[in-house]
């Protein structure tokens, strides 16, 4: 088992795009606040300011809101959405070196690889108390309809004899999902991870 450090903004943990006051990024802002997300448990957990501009002893909406305006042109909604692991990591690799920081490293894998592989590397990822960024496309389930093309992050694991659940951070929530129900969407178009490295020697 394996659980990353969280934070609140006001009641609530993690961002949602339901906030924003921008129509194309309450219907479609979900890599961007993922990509905020991100940025504040970085500031938080290995003291990465740069990303953050905000206080994070304190975070609240009106900030979380200021934020999410700074990563929209980096991860802005698009007709099909961001529905690529590449064009998540193009964006937040842009808004990285805007920021001079050259430590950050982001790498995709796709749904479409073994379910062991996927265990892995989101257990290895976690292991590392590093969040891990998933992209759902389309899924089977109509019990996932809320998560249907949808960017959200994970932040933690628990492994059972028949299970593996993850710790998923979205809509301001904590939801425990299965990892195995997840990466099966009976849908050739996969959606898939991102996976993050720091390299400390190149750190800024």
């Amino acid at each position: 088992m394996s659980e990353l450090q969280l934070f609140k903004i006001e009641n609530f943990i993690g961002g949602n795009q339901d906030w924003f006051t921008d129509y194309w990024m309450k219907i479609g802002g979900c890599g961007a606040v993922t990509a905020c997300d991100l940025c504040i448990y970085f500031a938080m957990v290995f003291r990465e300011k740069k990303l953050y501009p905000y206080a994070v002893e304190k975070i609240t909406k009106e900030d979380y809101i200021n934020f999410s305006n700074i990563m929209k042109p980096y991860l802005a909604p698009r007709v099909h959405g961001i529905n690529k692991l590449e064009i998540f990591i193009e964006g937040f690799n842009a808004y990285l070196y805007d920021k001079k920081k050259k430590d950050i490293h982001l790498d995709g894998i796709y749904s479409n690889c073994p379910l062991q592989n996927f265990k892995d590397a989101v257990r290895n990822q976690l292991d590392k108390k590093m969040p891990v960024p998933y992209l759902n496309l389309k899924h089977r389930d109509p019990r996932l309809r809320d998560y249907v093309w949808h960017w959200f992050w994970l932040a933690g694991y628990e492994e059972f004899n028949n299970a593996f659940m993850v710790k998923v951070i979205t809509y301001g929530s904590i939801h425990w999902l299965s990892l195995d129900q997840l990466w099966d969407s009976g849908y050739e178009q996969k959606g898939g991870i991102i996976l993050i490295n720091m390299d400390k020697s190149k750190s800024a």
